[in-house]
């Protein structure tokens, strides 16, 4: 079993490292924060805080959110979006006490699709940690519009028993080192759209008086992530 694991571990790294290689595309409003949404498009806003009070001088920053369409095909990376992380969408300066906080904004053409997580990266040379926010929630791509899924606090803390981890343990040095090997992410959804709307409206003036429609995402499954991340 754990060399199973140790196997599944090794591929998945790349594929966090190597995002870039994958269906990687620009999120909502990176190219142009002024033109306002074209009325037969489906827009989805979140906003994500990411810290680690387990290692406090390994801060993760977002790499991207990793969003997979369902088929009825075999699973396979072409179902895959990763939303890059842009400057435009960063909101606060870094540090241990607060983390790192982002605006996310994801165009999706219709369909059903799972909001899988958010790959992360400490950089404190020479150590390199590699981390994985599991969201796991069901995402419908259905009416256009703009819609607020709200925020995601996540937090790395040291992890007990067999609790799923922050990240993989390969490289193992530079995991353990960072966290990521031997943390886990508290994490939880909340509407915070009292305080998120002006921050989205003030850097992107194409959202203007555009009405924004609550689809709140249900609140954090720990068990489900745990099952998930035992089952992968």
């Amino acid at each position: 079993m754990f060399l199973s694991r140790l196997r599944l571990l090794a591929i998945a790294l790349p594929v966090i490292v190597l995002s870039g290689c994958l269906p990687r595309v620009d999120q909502a409003f990176s190219n142009d924060p002024n033109t306002p949404v074209r009325a037969d498009k489906t827009v989805f806003l979140m906003t994500a805080t990411i810290k680690n009070t387990y290692r406090p001088s390994h801060q993760p920053k977002m790499l991207s959110t990793l969003v997979e369409k369902e088929t009825d095909k075999v699973p396979n990376t072409d179902n895959n979006r990763y939303f890059k992380s842009d400057a435009l969408g960063k909101t606060e300066s870094d540090s241990p006490e607060t983390g790192s906080s982002y605006l996310i904004r994801m165009e999706l053409e219709k369909g059903e699709y799972v909001l899988r997580g958010i790959p992360a990266l400490s950089s404190s040379f020479p150590i390199h940690g590699y981390f994985f926010v599991p969201i796991h929630a069901k995402l419908i791509s259905a009416t256009p519009g703009v819609y607020y899924l709200g925020h995601v606090e996540a937090n790395v803390r040291e992890r007990k028993g067999n609790e799923f981890r922050a990240g993989n343990v390969i490289p193992l040095i530079d995991q353990a080192i960072a966290g990521a090997g031997g943390g886990t992410f508290d994490v939880a959804i909340t509407d915070q759209w009292v305080t998120d709307e002006e921050k989205f409206r003030k850097k992107f003036p194409a959202l203007g008086a555009t009405p924004i429609q609550m689809a709140v995402l249900p609140e954090f499954d720990r068990q489900y992530v745990q099952k998930w991340w035992e089952d992968h």
